[in-house]
């Protein structure tokens, strides 16, 4: 009898060698897959508050899309940190940087949760990055470097009400398409939440999406 292995995005553990896979695969074309999400990231960085002249990691950062309203809000004497395990995907964010010829941009081809991060930020974000987010020592290295009192903001997927199947269907299909695991798509920030105080968690599209935010509360905390 031929034993069938379950697909990665079933699976309830994120797939780090699948998702280099996959967003090797995707890293010419992503920026346009990205488009129609665009409002997304620029209310989720606005929510931010940075300021000229402060720090922010960019974890799953991707091509480096968030780069430029980042690099707006923090000034030539501001810091972006991006992080992306992917190399063909932080190549392009390379490519981004050189070409604007921005200062103060460090990226990091590492994992998250083995990121080799320096000090610590004023702010996180954390973009569509379902899988990071699933992930408690992830989290947790980079709130360790993180100020006290250090804003974070997370977007993504998460399930619709269970009665709007058409809205559910589209955010099935974009996460097969996009993440490894489908664990916790009900409430994408639950061990985010963990580690912040004062959450706020509002949903857009539909209820297909979620922007939270909170505040590093500095605590020790065990994964």
């Amino acid at each position: 009898m031929i034993k069938q292995s379950r697909s990665a995005a079933q699976s309830r553990f994120p797939d780090r060698g699948a998702a280099l896979e996959r967003y090797r695969m995707r890293a010419e074309g992503y920026d346009g897959e990205l488009a129609l999400f665009e409002p997304l990231r620029q209310e989720a960085i606005s929510r931010l508050k940075l300021r000229d002249g402060e720090s922010v990691l960019d974890v799953g950062c991707g091509t480096g899309l968030s780069f430029a309203p980042l690099k707006a809000l923090v000034g030539e004497q501001g810091t972006i940190v991006g992080i992306e395990q992917c190399p063909q995907m932080l190549n392009k964010a390379r490519e981004r940087v050189q070409a604007h010829g921005w200062h103060g941009v460090r990226l990091l081809s590492e994992a998250a949760d083995e990121a080799s991060l320096r000090g610590q930020a004023d702010a996180a974000i954390f973009h569509f990055t379902h899988d990071i987010l699933r992930q408690p020592e992830a989290i947790a290295h980079v709130m360790q470097h993180l100020k006290p009192g250090a804003r974070v903001v997370a977007t993504g997927l998460q399930w619709a009400a269970p009665w709007v199947w058409p809205v559910n269907l589209f955010v099935w299909s974009a996460a097969m398409y996009s993440v490894t695991t489908m664990d916790g798509l009900d409430k994408p920030w639950s061990i985010l939440a963990t580690f912040l105080r004062d959450m706020d968690v509002s949903t857009t599209w539909m209820g297909s999406i979620f922007i939270a935010t909170g505040t590093w509360s500095g605590r020790e905390h065990e994964v």
